[in-house]
């Protein structure tokens, strides 16, 4: 099915990101997994190619390009390509539409230039050991000592922990009970602060070059100048910023299973038993029907969201049913693919392998697809 939502601009966009991916990143791709994350300079070659920053304003060495159509181009072809490693996706969608969106202007001057051009790695600290979907029970808190925030507690599972420079961590800043939601803060942590220690670099099932780590914080006096937003609101500001990470994650998980399918697609044409192609199979080739047309139903709402969100109509509800549908989606497909694989569907040579294990993430982080459940449920209202 032909996709309307792309320019031919955005598909110029996409053949510089696809060159750039095979130049820079798929010679490096086995190196990056075994040392368990890429070399933070891939992050600076990214900004000279455009692939990030493109949306920081221009005054400040950007793009000062408003358009989520390229946020999903460098997205998907990431994706397609099996390089999760470089979290350009973690940089553009989820933490910089922060900065832009809740910074003043000493902090833009001060941030800004430095994501622009990719030397700056940036991460935002959300969960915790006891905290995951639920937000409202985030220990970590920081008090108001003069001129400084004092940050105390723990944050796991932090993309991108290891090599970021700036950390937007959720914290809680009113002890009161009765607060609730109106308790906590976005702080900004930078490299070399005092008190703050990144953990283990955890080992994961999937995604393998991309890092994840711990981070502590003990008293580490953070400065008032890095509140980002309002005090108090921080909790507000994610659900502001939530949806876009939601359908970011929709588009990465339904591209990696498109990619997938297609290649499994080829497989199953070229592959014989007793005599003939497996897709010839009645079996099979009902499986590759289906999840060739459950795949054009997810995209062809995907886009919808998408152009809900250029149009300026794109609601937290729409991007938790894209989230939890295409993750779900995803997950279904590449089992199905790896079972028609076969043995070979076991091994890691083949990149069916390799995405069913980096595919299982999906339908968790960003929110569960128990949480998108619930908050469809609730704009029910039931």
């Amino acid at each position: 099915m032909k996709r309307l939502i792309f320019e031919p601009e955005h598909e110029q966009f996409r053949d510089t990101v696809r060159a750039f991916i095979s130049r820079e990143i798929e010679p490096h791709a086995q190196e990056w997994e075994a040392a368990g994350q890429v070399d933070r300079d891939i992050y600076r070659k990214a900004g000279e190619a455009g692939l990030v920053g493109f949306n920081v304003a221009e005054e400040f060495g950007g793009g000062g390009v408003d358009d989520f159509r390229f946020n999903v181009v460098v997205a998907e072809e990431m994706a397609r390509a099996s390089h999760a490693g470089p979290a350009f996706t973690l940089q553009n969608d989820v933490v910089v539409p922060y900065f832009t969106s809740l910074s003043n202007d000493e902090q833009r001057t001060r941030w800004l230039r430095g994501m622009a051009t990719g030397e700056t790695i940036v991460a935002v600290a959300m969960t915790e050991p006891g905290a995951g979907s639920d937000l409202a029970g985030i220990k970590t808190s920081a008090v108001r000592d003069g001129d400084d925030w004092v940050l105390n507690g723990s944050k796991t599972f932090i993309s991108s922990g290891i090599n970021s420079d700036l950390v937007v961590v959720v914290c809680r800043t009113n002890p009161d009970p009765a607060a609730k939601h109106k308790a906590f803060s976005l702080l900004v942590v930078e490299r070399g602060m005092a008190g703050f220690e990144r953990g283990r670099k955890l080992d994961k099932m999937g995604l393998k070059s991309q890092d994840t780590a711990e981070l502590h914080f003990d008293n580490v006096r953070v400065p008032a100048a890095n509140v980002l937003g309002q005090v108090d609101q921080g909790f507000y500001h994610l659900m502001h910023n939530l949806p876009s990470e939601r359908l970011s994650i929709a588009v990465t998980a339904t591209a990696i299973a498109r990619s997938v399918y297609e290649e499994t697609l080829q497989y199953c044409k070229d592959r014989k038993a007793f005599g003939k192609p497996i897709g010839t199979f009645q079996a099979n080739r009902f499986t590759l029907a289906e999840m060739a047309t459950e795949l054009d139903v997810a995209e062809a709402y995907i886009d919808r969201c998408i152009q809900g969100v250029l149009d300026g109509e794109a609601s937290a509800v729409d991007a938790s049913k894209a989230k939890w549908w295409g993750t779900e989606l995803s997950k279904r497909v590449v089992d199905s693919c790896l079972q028609l694989h076969g043995g070979y569907g076991y091994m890691n040579e083949y990149r069916v392998a390799r995405a069913y294990t980096d595919i299982r993430i999906q339908t968790i982080f960003g929110g569960t697809t128990e949480i998108m459940k619930d908050l469809i449920g609730r704009s029910l209202g039931v």
